[in-house]
């Protein structure tokens, strides 16, 4: 399975911040926001890797990442002139994704919970479509899924003013190789958008679109606002001093599932134990 991360946009809701620097570069604690997106993925299984921004933003993408080979994985990077939908995604990536399935994660989204990573990876082969629901207190402002009594989706709303329930699907979604035909056949919205929420909407009218309630213990971030980026760093300083244990670090992944070996692992982490970010890795070692 191959993945996608979608970090292109503008950042208007973050302004001055992001005149001139990516918010999936923003600082989400230690590590620039754009590692945990990358993290969950690798914590997929996956390790191949399409990076998808602005003209502007994509060479420091490439600065910072590369081609992913000192991480086990392969980088690869396209633009988006302008955002023009999630859905996009697909259209731009079609040659990447070939004939293969395909995970979209958001470039500023970040998940964490016990047990995360073995759910990621008993979903990476889907036929069909597999996307998670997630209670919110405000779910106007995402797609809505809503439940029968026996806890199958029956619709799926994009911003709804009235939802039909406090479930929404947060941003990574794992699609068989359909979703291409499908993205090509979507009309832009309203908004003038090639909305994520049409393509799950014709998986489910086939009946093949799986959505997973995401429990209690797991943790979705959004960093869109000033709020919620602040928040975000509070809540992984919190966790990585309490535990000792890192939140959305593509070496600690990369190492852990076997993308590469004790030594390139020490390689890896050698220029940043002076920060202190390194150390803490280090640990993992022992």
């Amino acid at each position: 399975m191959k993945g996608i991360i979608l970090a292109g946009g503008s950042g208007t809701r973050l302004h001055p911040l992001t005149l001139v620097l990516s918010k999936q570069l923003m600082p989400v604690y230690d590590k620039p926001m754009i590692y945990y997106p990358l993290s969950t993925l690798m914590w997929s299984g996956i390790n191949e890797i399409l990076i998808i921004s602005t003209p502007k933003d994509l060479p420091i993408f490439k600065e910072l990442l590369g081609d992913g080979e000192k991480y086990g994985c392969k980088f690869q990077y396209a633009e988006q002139e302008s955002p023009n939908g999630l859905a996009e995604a697909f259209l731009i990536a079609e040659e990447f994704i070939d004939k293969e399935k395909v995970a979209l994660i958001l470039g500023d989204n970040i998940f964490y919970g016990t047990g995360l990573s073995t759910l990621l990876q008993q979903n990476n082969n889907p036929d069909g479509g597999i996307i998670y629901a997630y209670h919110v207190h405000d779910p106007q402002r995402y797609g809505v899924v809503e439940f029968d009594k026996n806890g199958k989706v029956v619709s799926i709303e994009e911003k709804p003013q009235k939802p039909k329930s406090n479930y929404v699907v947060p941003g990574i979604y794992f699609y068989d190789n359909s979703v291409v035909e499908k993205a090509k056949k979507i009309k832009p919205s309203e908004r003038g958008e090639l909305e994520i929420t049409d393509i799950n909407k014709a998986f489910l009218r086939e009946d093949k679109l799986k959505v997973t309630v995401l429990d209690k213990g797991t943790a979705w971030l959004d960093t869109g606002t000033f709020n919620s980026l602040m928040q975000a760093s509070q809540f992984v300083q919190l966790i990585e001093q309490r535990q000792g244990l890192k939140i959305g670090s593509i070496e600690e992944a990369a190492f852990k599932m076997g993308y590469i070996n004790k030594r390139q692992f020490k390689d890896l982490i050698k220029p940043l134990l002076k920060s202190g970010y390194g150390k803490q890795l280090m640990r993992l070692l022992d």
